[in-house]
């Protein structure tokens, strides 16, 4: 199966000072050991650096050329797949918008959604499961 990333699991698999750190990397681990794959789409990137960078949210924020660097690495890795929203994704970013009644803060979230459920991928790897578990499309695999 290939899981798809949300910045959520993302971030807490990188920064060890998460509370979710252990976790999340223990369940990459047990996903690898059992032969899935990994997906990213580019905004997780960029909501992962624009995250990791904050001062705000940690004590001891990565620079920006080390936020970069980690984002390059998983894009590049030879173990994830590299998914692009489609103009079906932007489709299926309205219509769930619309359909769900969303607003301003599930923007992210919902096209990253769009974006995952376009290229077929069926699992989410994340924190927050009530992001995705209101398009009923995603098994939902937290820490």
């Amino acid at each position: 199966m290939t899981h798809g990333f949300d910045t959520t699991f993302l971030v807490a698999a990188e920064v060890a000072g998460h509370s979710d750190h252990a976790a999340s990397r223990s369940r990459l681990s047990t996903l690898r050991s059992a032969g899935d794959d990994f997906a990213i789409a580019p905004q997780v990137l960029a909501e992962f650096i624009h995250v990791v960078t904050d001062q705000r949210r940690f004590s001891a924020p990565l620079s920006m050329d080390a936020a970069l660097s980690r984002a390059e690495a998983w894009w590049t890795s030879g173990e994830i797949k590299q998914i692009l929203p489609n103009p079906t994704a932007v489709t299926q970013f309205f219509d769930w918008m619309r359909q769900h009644q969303l607003g301003r803060k599930r923007i992210l979230d919902t096209f990253l959604a769009a974006t995952y459920k376009a290229a077929g991928i069926q699992s989410v790897l994340t924190i927050n499961a009530g992001d995705f578990a209101i398009f009923n499309q995603f098994q939902i695999v937290e820490p």
